[in-house]
């Protein structure tokens, strides 16, 4: 029998009940963006006018960050108003509207890019994240994230992993034992490593990263709760899950295209774990449309 996965973490598609609003981030982003206020805005938008917009989906997108899109509006003015029309996870088609935002002109513009800039960097992870999942249906494999993240976007990013209908990994390096390459020239040896991380803390699970089928078996002798397949090819990988027999979790990564990944979620792995998913994800195209309302 497989052994039991982590709790909280590796759940494919599961959002949380609240999605995560970094209030400092915006704060950041927008000290970034205007840090002497809006000289534009200011100079050519008169006080008392009132603008409408509509957040347009310029291609089929999965949504995600809707919320962190709400709060820079809130942030600069509270007098926007932000109507959502789309949930976070649900798909948008071209020319859909995603919002409505109303409030003084000035600040609607001001607020414009620090919005769209976290909107976009949200969705075009969960877009892409949607699209390996698409590629592995109908295998047991789950799309994992990384560590590989924006600094500073983490939680953004890993939520949209979520909304994309992918599965988190480790948050950070407190979250899990995770032995890679390294750590494992610094401990004489993979079995070694293995045993030391379940002597120093044996009720924590343990994921190593393998590279051989000798290694694979190192790891299973000395209990670990998981191994990492690192850049083996399918057919190694397919002998991997063989020789593994249910005792581990199986995780496979490294350079996982979508034709890549397709194939390796036919060799029976639990996991595919997917660094473009955060670090290379195209933008997709979204716009904010404005309107006069009144002066």
């Amino acid at each position: 029998m497989r052994n039991k996965r982590p709790s909280g973490i590796f759940v494919p598609g599961k959002l949380p009940a609240r999605a995560p609003v970094d209030r400092a981030a915006i704060v950041r982003a927008l000290a970034e963006d205007a840090p002497e206020g809006d000289i534009t805005v200011r100079l050519t938008v008169p006080e008392n006018v009132t603008a409408r917009a509509n957040l347009v989906a310029k291609q089929d997108l999965t949504a995600s960050g809707m919320e962190t899109f709400k709060a820079v509006f809130a942030e600069v003015n509270s007098a926007i108003r932000v109507s959502l029309k789309i949930r976070d996870g649900a798909r948008a088609k071209k020319g859909e509207v995603m919002a409505h935002v109303t409030g003084p002109a000035g600040a609607v513009l001001t607020a414009e890019r620090v919005a769209l800039n976290f909107l976009t960097r949200a969705c075009s992870v969960a877009t892409l994240t949607a699209s390996y999942v698409a590629a592995v249906r109908g295998t047991r494999a789950v799309i994992l994230d990384t560590r590989k993240t924006t600094p500073g976007l983490r939680d953004l990013e890993k939520y949209a992993v979520l909304c994309g209908g992918g599965a988190n990994h480790r948050r950070d390096l407190s979250s899990m034992v995770l032995v890679k390459e390294n750590h494992v020239t610094l401990a004489g040896g993979v079995a070694q490593a293995v045993r030391m991380a379940k002597k120093g803390s044996p009720k924590r699970y343990v994921e190593i990263e393998v590279t051989s089928l000798a290694e694979l078996e190192e790891a299973l002798d000395a209990g670990a709760d998981m191994a990492l397949l690192d850049n083996m090819s399918p057919a190694m990988m397919e002998k991997a899950v063989r020789q593994n027999g249910g005792r581990a979790m199986l995780e496979a990564s490294g350079n996982m295209t979508l034709k890549r990944a397709a194939r390796t979620a036919k060799t029976g792995v639990d996991f595919i774990s997917v660094g473009a998913l955060t670090h290379s994800a195209p933008a997709v195209d979204m716009s904010l449309l404005v309107e006069l309302v009144r002066r």
